[in-house]
């Protein structure tokens, strides 16, 4: 078949690569515009484009693909070049845009999407951080035949992962973006022979991984301490989450979660775990901290942050919110692993 590819991120190249390696004719590259990115926010292009100029390959960047949208003449120019490149197939992953439906009949056998979760677990925006942060045990990646919904087409097939009991998102996004790098070569084949059926997704079972904002990365301690200790893996490394102290932005990035609440402990309260062990009290149980980061800094350990300012850090110390999470300042967070 020929092959279009629709992708932005290093999760969409991981597939666009494998693609490419498998020997399959791919015949146009979708991503989206060069955007600032890093903490000097100098425009840089996204690993699909990158990849995509290495291999040689045609590279269009529409700020939308919508022909009654904001941008109809970006819209009406990927129309023209998807046309004259005649793809068999849209293979989209991660790409960052909503595909109109003039996208998903342009190509003879429509549009298939390289989704990071089990549908119709976690349709949306987000699925590998909020597998993470719900608690699930697995996940895994599913190949869909795109329509106009949210992540509701019919699924090829689909393979699971566990989640471990430490996983980040980075690991978990390194370990689904391999899984569904293989899948997508090996289905090729199959939808071009006819021998892999999409089938209904399950009405029963379907959750939404919601876009993550920055006021989500705001750690409010009144959760309980298990809650908080997912979340933060779950938003490792995009976008961290953070707190406030005498003034200042801390990140933190790794922590254990204990059971049991100090007596008489409100909520962001530190107390003290033994000699030398902080934790700070939660809205049910403990959260000790293990790995944090100061606005601008690198991460520490958490033992050294503290002996580093030994005058702040003891028991009875209160912590705050943030108003609104992790700041402007971060690096840009690239789309996630959704449609």
């Amino acid at each position: 078949m020929r092959v279009a590819f629709a992708g932005t991120p290093e999760f969409a190249a991981t597939a666009l690569h494998a693609l490419a390696q498998a020997g399959h004719e791919l015949v146009l590259v979708l991503t989206q515009p060069d955007r600032p990115a890093g903490r000097g926010l100098k425009v840089q292009a996204s690993p699909v484009k990158t990849l995509a100029a290495s291999l040689g390959q045609a590279v269009m960047q529409p700020r939308s693909l919508r022909l009654d949208g904001r941008y109809p003449e970006d819209a009406a120019r990927a129309r023209e070049a998807l046309l004259a490149a005649r793809p068999d197939i849209l293979v989209v992953a991660a790409y960052g845009l909503i595909l109109p439906a003039w996208t998903l009949t342009l190509p003879q056998r429509g549009c298939v999407n390289i989704h990071a979760s089990l549908l119709p677990r976690w349709r949306g925006a987000a699925p590998i951080q909020r597998a993470i942060e719900a608690g699930d045990a697995r996940t895994g990646i599913t190949l869909m035949q795109m329509d106009e919904g949210l992540d509701t087409g019919d699924i090829l097939c689909a393979q699971a992962l566990s989640i471990d009991a430490q996983e980040t998102a980075g690991s978990l996004h390194d370990r689904l973006a391999a899984l569904g790098a293989q899948m997508i070569v090996r289905a090729l084949p199959e939808l071009a022979a006819g021998t892999l059926q999409p089938r209904p997704q399950p009405s029963e079972g379907v959750t939404l991984a919601a876009k993550i904002s920055r006021a989500d990365s705001a750690i409010d301690w009144r959760e309980s301490a298990a809650v908080l200790e997912r979340r933060l893996r779950a938003f490792d490394p995009h976008p961290g989450c953070a707190f406030e102290v005498g003034g200042q932005l801390v990140k933190l990035w790794r922590a254990a979660a204990w059971p049991g609440s100090p007596q008489g402990a409100q909520p962001g309260t530190v107390v003290a775990l033994g000699p030398q062990r902080l934790a700070v009290a939660c809205g049910e149980g403990v959260l000790e901290p293990l790995q944090v980061q100061r606005a601008g800094g690198r991460r520490l350990d958490f033992a050294a942050f503290v002996r580093a300012d030994q005058q702040t850090w003891r028991p009875g110390l209160r912590l705050g919110a943030t108003a609104s999470g992790v700041t402007g300042s971060d690096p840009q967070v690239p789309p996630p692993p959704g449609r």
